[in-house]
């Protein structure tokens, strides 16, 4: 029962603008240390929405406006992303545009996978150009 009333505080607080339920990844080795890179040089604003906090709280994860837009990082490479699949490069960075899911793209930045979700009214393009930057500051690749 507790776990339940739980679940309920925590949809409520996601649907009244408070903190954003997401899943946070467990990246692993190299990626760690990207991940905490990253964390320190994301925007507090994003297409115009603030940041706010997500459940749990992971430094692994970034939420703006109502969950609309979030990045995980650290996450697997995504399941259909083939070897030889297209990336579109923004400003330096590839990314993977899944095909069954039109709102979720992966960053490929060595030696860590990004993943986005643009919901919402955002347009995927700007959105991804303003987090490109960061995440191509985290791979140790020269640019």
């Amino acid at each position: 029962m507790r776990a339940a009333s739980l679940l309920l505080v925590l949809l409520a607080l996601a649907g009244c603008g408070g903190a954003v339920q997401v899943e946070p990844p467990v990246p692993e080795g190299e990626a760690v240390a990207a991940c905490q890179r990253l964390a320190g040089l994301l925007p507090r604003t994003l297409d115009g929405d603030d940041r706010v906090e997500s459940i749990p709280p992971s430094p692994y994860v970034a939420v703006w406006g109502a969950g609309t837009l979030a990045l995980r990082c650290g996450v697997p490479r995504p399941p259909r992303m083939e070897p030889t699949a297209r990336l579109q490069e923004i400003d330096g960075v590839g990314w993977y545009a899944d095909p069954e899911k039109p709102t979720l793209f992966t960053a490929v930045a060595a030696p860590v996978y990004v993943e986005v979700t643009v919901g919402g009214s955002h347009p995927a393009g700007e959105v991804l150009a303003a987090l490109s930057g960061p995440i191509g500051q985290i791979s140790p690749q020269p640019r």
